[in-house]
C-alpha cells in the first residue's frame, strides 16, 4: 500500500476490535478519557482511529500495532450519565508514523492514510468453503446465525464481517486486518478456523 497523506488522529486502542473500510462498528463508550475523545471528535471532524494495543510490557500505556482503520462517527447517542453509544463507519486504513506528546486524556498519533484496496470478488469455491467453515464454527460454538442473510452479503462484507466479529485474539485479528487482499483474508480466516485455532475456556480462538 502506498501513502496518500499525513494526518493527526485520535486513537482508540481496543484489543480484539478492528474496523474495515466500508464496514461499521458499534461501540459503547464509558471510560472518561474516551468520552472526552468522542466529545472532541464530534466538535471537530467526527473521526476516531481504531487501533489494537500490543501486549503490555511493564508500566505505562501499551505499545500500539502499526496499522489500524479510521472511522467516522455516523450515529451518536449521548446518554444522561455522560456515556455514548456510537457507530463508526470505516473510512480508510492508516499506518502510525509516531505517537504525539499531548495533554489530552486520550492518545493521538501522526499517521499515514493508506489507499483503500480495490474491491475484488472471491472465486465460487473460496466463497463456498468460507461459508461452510463459518457455519461449522458457529455450530460448534452454539451461535445462532441467519444464514439466509449471510448468503445475500457481497464478498467484501462477508469476509470483513467475519474478521471483525470472530472471537479471535488480538494477534489473529491484526493478521486479518493486514492481509494484502480480500482473498488472502478469506484464506487466513479458514486456516484459523480449521488448523491454527484452539478453543480456550471462553471460546476464543488463539494463534499458536
Amino acid at each position: 500500500m502506498t501513502t496518500e497523506t499525513l494526518t493527526r488522529l485520535s486513537v482508540f486502542p481496543l484489543p480484539g476490535a478492528i474496523l474495515f473500510p466500508r464496514l461499521r462498528l458499534p461501540l459503547h463508550i464509558f471510560e472518561p478519557r474516551y468520552r472526552a475523545m468522542v466529545s472532541d471528535a464530534i466538535a471537530r471532524d467526527r473521526r476516531i482511529a481504531m487501533i489494537q494495543p500490543r501486549a503490555a510490557e511493564g508500566a505505562g500505556p501499551p505499545a500500539l500495532f502499526d496499522i489500524g482503520c479510521v472511522g467516522r462517527i455516523e450515529h451518536v447517542e449521548a446518554l444522561d450519565d455522560g456515556r455514548y453509544n456510537i457507530i463508526l463507519d470505516g473510512q480508510a486504513y492508516f499506518r502510525i508514523v509516531r505517537e504525539l506528546d499531548v495533554t489530552t486524556p486520550f492518545r493521538q498519533v501522526e499517521a499515514e492514510i493508506l489507499p483503500i484496496p480495490t474491491v475484488e470478488d472471491l472465486d465460487i469455491a473460496t466463497r463456498g468453503a468460507l461459508e461452510q467453515e463459518s457455519r461449522h464454527f458457529a455450530e460448534v460454538q452454539g451461535y445462532a446465525v441467519d444464514w439466509d442473510s449471510v448468503a445475500r452479503l457481497d464478498d467484501e462484507a462477508l469476509v470483513n464481517g467475519i474478521a471483525q466479529i470472530a472471537p479471535f485474539d488480538a494477534a489473529a485479528k491484526q493478521a486479518l486486518l493486514e492481509a494484502p487482499s480480500l482473498s488472502a483474508r478469506a484464506e487466513l480466516i479458514m486456516q484459523m478456523l480449521r488448523f491454527f485455532g484452539r478453543h480456550d475456556g471462553d471460546g476464543r480462538v488463539t494463534l499458536q
